[in-house]
Parts: C-alpha cells; sequence; structure tokens
C-alpha cells in the first residue's frame, strides 16, 4: 500500500501572500495523498485488509506557528473576497523576506489512520502512519504611501 505526503495545492510556490490577509490551504484527494487507500495479503489460508485514510494534516508555515486541519481544505474561489478559510487558513504576521530565497519553508505533515482486520479471526486493530511534503511560499507587505 503505497502512502504520499499531502498534495499541495496550496499555498502555492506561484503565488506571493501578504501580510495580515487570510491564506486558505488545501491539497487534493487522491488514494495515495488522502485515501481511503485499500489493500490485502493472503498467506497460508489467512488474509489481512488494510484501509487508510488520512485524519489531519499539520502544516508548519515556516514562519514558526503551525496550523492542524482535520479536512483537505476548502479550495479559494474569488468570490470569497478576503474571507478567512472556513476550515483550514492562516494569516501570516511577517514577510518572508529574511528568509532563504525570500520564502518560508514549510511542512505539510498528514497522519494516516490505517485499519486491519484479519479474515474469520475477529483479530483487528489499528496503525498510524505519518507523511510529508515540502512547500514554500512568498510573503510580502503593503505598504500605503501617504501624500
Amino acid at each position: 500500500m503505497l502512502l504520499e505526503g499531502p498534495a499541495v495545492v496550496s499555498p502555492t510556490a506561484a503565488g506571493t501572500y501578504m501580510v495580515g490577509v487570510p491564506v486558505w490551504m488545501w491539497v487534493r484527494q487522491g488514494q495515495t495523498t488522502w485515501g481511503p487507500n485499500s489493500a490485502s495479503a493472503s498467506a497460508g489460508g489467512i488474509t489481512v485488509r488494510a484501509t487508510a485514510t488520512v485524519s489531519r494534516v499539520v502544516w508548519s508555515m515556516g514562519d514558526g506557528s503551525s496550523v492542524t486541519c482535520t479536512g483537505p481544505g476548502t479550495p479559494y474561489t474569488a468570490s470569497r473576497g478576503m474571507a478567512d478559510s472556513p476550515d483550514c487558513g492562516h494569516r501570516f504576521k511577517a514577510t518572508s523576506a529574511g528568509g532563504p530565497g525570500g520564502r518560508y519553508q514549510g511542512t505539510a505533515t498528514s497522519k494516516w489512520d490505517i485499519d486491519w482486520a484479519v479474515t474469520g479471526s475477529g483479530q483487528t486493530g489499528q496503525l498510524t502512519e505519518v507523511r510529508q511534503s515540502a512547500f514554500t511560499v512568498a510573503v510580502g507587505e503593503i505598504q500605503v504611501v501617504g501624500q
């Protein structure tokens, strides 16, 4: 069973985010990046079946803060304007100008819960695995110049 780190859609390295402006975070859901992902194996008349699903993603934002999301996040649309994400968001408090390449270096870490059962014996259990994906984000600031 292949379990991968989160498929980060946002924040994206292609964008520039602003201090104090809501950042919506979300991941693409797939069998190997979110689940459910199932597999079974048999040997000697015994079959074990396992199903894995992600229960949470912990986002280390690169600015010293972290955000825990229990779902994949909600994709941002322009109609949302400056609203906060309803389930997985962050607001940067400082620019990333001092970081490597002028960016924050972040990670998204998924917690996989794996339920397993042995067919016919009634034996069951749960395992936990974690997987990680890196992302970078440029954060600038808007300055207003008065006359």
